[in-house]
């Protein structure tokens, strides 16, 4: 209910700190403004139409999506210059097609000379042209051509030279950045990518070629170096919320994660020394098993508790150590948890719940599929 406590909602819920959100979304902001540099603001964290209008300051203008699911939501809540940031797949061509003729700059993107030949096949209506990014694998090793592939300039030069087809850029992901430890790692990467990637595009220059440029993580654009400049565009998305991995990788600190999940204590098992709560699997996903001492989650305020393992609908929680006081943890009682990939734990929940400073300000509500 608006205005009322977050103890109030019945759980596990999603809850998004409206103040952390801002906050996030104005410093990257800063980061760019004025640079020359355009800010492309990938969408796949949240996905909701009040998140992205923080994001682009109301413009609905310059987004990245990663399914078309997003792309026709924010297609027909007025948006326009959408990236879709996945290699084109060859069973939503016509899809593509219909957004492609709909709105005035809906791009995508594709690494391989068959998707350029499908897309060939597909001419669109009024002579309009398909804005195709190219994928460039710059060593984050998840999709893309590689940028040392001769084919890679090759592709290139089919796509500027294909009728009906206009090269609009050159994307790369930098990922490989999540394997970072801390911002020297981060910049170290982030150069990396941001080099192959300028290489490349004088590789085109030198074959009469010109368009944009274009990297982006959440950690390589909270940290970005100096030779990021040089790019057209950055395209990080995570940041809006964060989460605990972007505050081990050095991206944030955990004071800047601006989302939560809440749970409530279902049981006590003293033969365990374990508490059980109502969140599994399917209210925080599972990525992050593993890597955190404290479990899947960390659980803001109880540093020795861990949240040991989750089944679909429940959660087992246990001391770091020593013997559990349930007198602290009595049955409703309700607990946070600051999700290890706020992505992942994001796509699990139909809604999520706004607040500021604890108190309810109303619901976002995602799209969702493919």
């Amino acid at each position: 209910m608006e205005g009322g406590a977050l103890s109030t909602l019945e759980t596990p819920a999603l809850v998004v700190d409206l103040d952390k959100v801002k906050r996030n979304v104005q410093r990257m902001k800063e980061r760019w403004e004025g640079g020359g540099v355009r800010l492309r603001p990938h969408m796949k964290t949240h996905k909701t139409l009040e998140c992205a209008d923080i994001m682009t300051g109301g413009s609905r203008r310059c987004i990245a999506v990663s399914t078309l699911a997003e792309a026709c939501f924010y297609g027909d809540h007025g948006y326009d210059d959408i990236l879709y940031a996945y290699p084109l797949p060859f069973d939503k061509v016509e899809r593509c097609a219909a957004l492609s003729e709909r709105l005035d700059q809906f791009q995508v993107l594709l690494d391989h000379p068959e998707a350029l030949e499908r897309l060939r096949r597909r001419p669109l209506a009024g002579g309009r042209l398909w804005h195709v990014w190219l994928k460039l694998d710059c060593g984050n090793g998840r999709a893309g051509i590689p940028h040392s592939d001769p084919g890679a300039v090759q592709l290139a030069r089919a796509i500027a030279g294909a009728e009906g087809v206009e090269l609009t850029g050159v994307y790369a992901h930098c990922g490989n950045t999540y394997f970072c430890k801390g911002v020297e790692q981060i910049q170290a990467v982030a150069q990396e990518t941001t080099d192959l990637t300028l290489q490349f595009m004088e590789k085109l220059k030198a074959v009469g070629i010109t368009c944009k440029s274009s990297i982006g993580s959440t950690p390589s654009c909270s940290h970005p170096v100096k030779d990021m400049s040089r790019l057209s565009e950055v395209h990080p998305g995570n940041y809006v919320f964060y989460d605990v991995q972007q505050s081990l990788i050095g991206s944030c600190s955990l004071e800047d994660v601006a989302v939560r999940v809440l749970t409530r204590v279902i049981g006590h098992c003293p033969h365990r020394n374990q508490l059980l709560i109502d969140c599994g699997w399917c209210g925080l996903s599972q990525d992050g098993s593993g890597k955190l001492p404290t479990g899947y989650a960390v659980i803001e305020g109880h540093p020795n508790l861990k949240l040991a393992s989750m089944t679909q609908e429940h959660g087992r929680v246990e001391p770091l150590s020593g013997v559990l006081d349930f007198g602290r943890y009595p049955l409703g009682a309700l607990l946070q948890l600051i999700p290890y990939h706020a992505c992942a734990t994001a796509m699990m929940h139909p809604v999520y719940h706004v607040h500021s400073g604890g108190r309810l300000l109303g619901q976002w509500r995602p799209t969702r599929g493919w």
